[in-house]
């Protein structure tokens, strides 16, 4: 029986608040279900301070780069901890957007036209016909995405500018519109598919994720069951083609003017789904019920290292 869990979380990306949420909302359920739990806010001591905690395994809990690129997996392997979540390998390609989506439309999964640019160039002329989205090669939690609308006359300006801290590299991807759809995958199994509605948002940025009554969750999905399907085994194609483990979510674009025979393009694969009070995965697990101590407990089984 596992009984001391060490929950990683904080660390020092852009998504560290996010990151702060999900550990400590982890920590309290564990403890709940009768594990001893360490609350390790991370930094660049991190392998020393596991080394001397020598805990049964790491919840890791931490979003963004470092957390969920492969970073951290690297030094729980070094260390021989056993941990939750996706591996280094599958860590390192879902984080990259680009490499993500070549696994990922290999592997039959419908992804959207894109194009991948110096961010200024981006900034000079529309490099697609209108409407499209640029985002960061390598960020979670919708930092950093733009969108461009068909009636925008010039590209995002702030492209340019020294505040733009995403990367020299953008990816410039075709809009596609209509329904935002989520599906978590549990170990092997798709879960029931998601709606997001972001009622006042452009789109599900971060205030519509992480803000109370930023975003509301329709679960299941209100769509055709072919679609719902659809969703769910692009889901688990995604998942087992980029290697992930544990529990991860895929986001869609669902176009639904033409019926069942709207477009669906998958955006991207979260291997570090978040775990705050608002986040999506907790309510999917719940409506296919698992309760949010049995989620996380059953993450704790499923730690291993080489993942």
């Amino acid at each position: 029986m596992t009984s001391h869990v060490a929950v990683l979380f904080g660390g020092f990306s852009s998504e560290r608040p996010v990151s702060l949420s999900s550990g400590k909302a982890c920590a309290d359920a564990l403890e709940a279900e009768g594990f001893r739990v360490t609350r390790v806010d991370v930094g660049r001591d991190v392998a020393a301070v596991l080394k001397d905690l020598a805990p049964d395994v790491a919840f890791n809990a931490l979003h963004g780069p470092f957390g969920e690129d492969g970073t951290i997996q690297g030094v729980l392997e070094f260390l021989q901890i056993p941990y939750t979540h996706s591996g280094v390998l599958a860590s390192a390609l879902a984080m990259n957007k680009v490499k993500a989506k070549t696994i990922a439309k290999a592997a039959g999964v419908p992804v959207a036209d894109h194009k991948i640019l110096d961010r200024r160039a981006v900034a000079k002329s529309h490099v697609m016909a209108p409407p499209y989205v640029v985002k960061p090669i390598a960020e979670g939690s919708s930092f950093g995405v733009l969108i461009v609308r068909a009636d925008q006359e010039h590209p995002p300006q702030q492209l340019h500018g020294a505040e733009w801290t995403f990367g020299e590299e953008v990816m410039v991807e075709r809009f596609v519109p209509g329904r935002e759809l989520t599906c978590a995958v549990m170990g092997d199994v798709a879960l029931p598919v998601c709606e997001i509605t972001t009622e006042g948002h452009a789109f599900y940025d971060y205030d519509s994720k992480y803000l109370p009554g930023g975003s509301q969750h329709v679960i299941p999905a209100q769509i055709p069951p072919a679609i719902a399907k659809r969703v769910q085994e692009a889901a688990l194609a995604a998942h087992r083609a980029v290697g992930c483990r544990g529990v991860s979510r895929s986001d869609f674009r669902y176009d639904d003017r033409f019926g069942e025979k709207g477009e669906l393009v998958w955006l991207e694969v979260n291997t570090q789904p978040g775990m705050t009070p608002t986040s999506l995965v907790p309510d999917i697990a719940k409506v296919a019920g698992h309760s949010f101590g049995e989620l996380l407990s059953w993450m704790v089984r499923d730690a291993s290292c080489g993942r």
